[in-house]
């Protein structure tokens, strides 16, 4: 194949390498971390493009290696690699249309439905304008289950006890927490195992897998079963102009392996991850906090109508359809 590499003014993304005469095309994907359940479906969709294309197209994927996490939409925008995943709540004003998905006590109930509401949102015209504004185009989600918080020190037994509670919490998730009277801080993942650490937080809000990725059970003396708050978006997302220099070929595969990488990653979070999530909490004795239906109740009463009433002032001040995205994430849920 003949192909003129993009030229974005720094080191070309769109690498080439000759095999024998046939030019392969190579994508840089910028994740971080380590290879755990949140990268498990890139790692899946680098597996089937190689194998369709008989490895003339191939993912390199670096965990850290070209960008800081904060920085990979950025980096999409700018053609220094073709692939990345980011969170919404990293960034809000980077990508507010997504961030309807971190709205706090949503109600999604499944990682199956998760993947459901965070594909009807990625396909909403507003949100593909709102990407193209980063040279990206959505590809997939990376969906997490409701975040639950484990920390240190004195257990929150009540909601009462968050009053000053300094607790990495980021997106809605963090405004949840602000309005029970904690103090949201956001920070990449990264980061959070030093700052518990240290006690530049108390608390994390974290999925489970990534409470067992970035260390937080080596410290933690409490984790709260039920509180349930909501959870972050992650998407995968490519450099729009590297996917329409691909040939038909090669976004077919791209494009074709999606669904069978979600449902890896589906498969390998729900049967694996999830599976060690216990027998991890009783090996490191860490107590188990469960609130009550009343405890419960109070909180999604005064968190969740204000923070979707409050999201939608804001998006709609910036000339978005908030009330529409925020409708769309509603009926998705319920199925109507």
């Amino acid at each position: 194949m003949n192909r003129t590499c993009l030229n974005f003014g720094i080191a070309c993304g769109l690498s080439l390498a000759l095999v024998g005469e046939t030019a392969a095309t190579e994508w840089n994907v910028s994740l971080w971390g380590k290879r755990r359940a949140f990268t498990e479906h890139v790692e899946k969709l680098a597996e089937l493009v190689s194998a369709k294309t008989n490895g003339e197209f191939t993912l390199n994927l670096s965990y850290g290696g070209l960008s800081k996490n904060r920085e990979n939409l950025d980096g999409i925008s700018i053609g220094a690699f073709e692939m990345a995943q980011f969170c919404a709540g990293y960034h809000y004003d980077k990508n507010p249309t997504i961030t309807v998905l971190e709205l706090p006590f949503l109600g999604v109930s499944s990682l199956e439905q998760e993947v459901e509401v965070s594909r009807a949102v990625y396909e909403h015209p507003a949100v593909a304008a709102d990407m193209a504004r980063w040279n990206a185009t959505l590809l997939m989600p990376s969906p997490l289950p409701q975040y639950n918080i484990a920390g240190v020190g004195e257990a929150p037994l009540t909601l009462n006890d968050y009053e000053g509670l300094a607790v990495r919490a980021t997106g809605g998730i963090g405004k949840a927490m602000k309005a029970i009277g904690a103090v949201p801080t956001s920070m990449s993942a990264t980061e959070v195992r030093q700052a518990l650490d240290s006690g530049v937080v108390k608390a994390v809000a974290f999925a489970p897998h990534a409470h067992m990725s970035f260390g937080t059970v080596e410290s933690a003396k409490w984790w709260t079963t039920n509180l349930n708050p909501g959870t972050v978006n992650c998407p995968v997302v490519v450099n729009t102009d590297a996917l329409d220099a691909l040939d038909e070929s090669e976004r077919a595969a791209l494009l074709g392996s999606v669904d069978e990488a979600l449902a890896h990653y589906l498969s390998h979070y729900n049967e694996k991850t999830m599976a060690k999530w216990g027998p991890t909490l009783d090996a490191k004795g860490i107590t188990r906090i469960t609130y009550t239906d009343d405890e419960l109740t109070a909180f999604r009463e005064a968190v969740a109508g204000p923070a979707a009433a409050a999201w939608v002032e804001e998006n709609t001040a910036r000339g978005l359809p908030a009330s529409e995205l925020l409708d769309l994430v509603i009926r998705t849920i319920s199925g109507t």
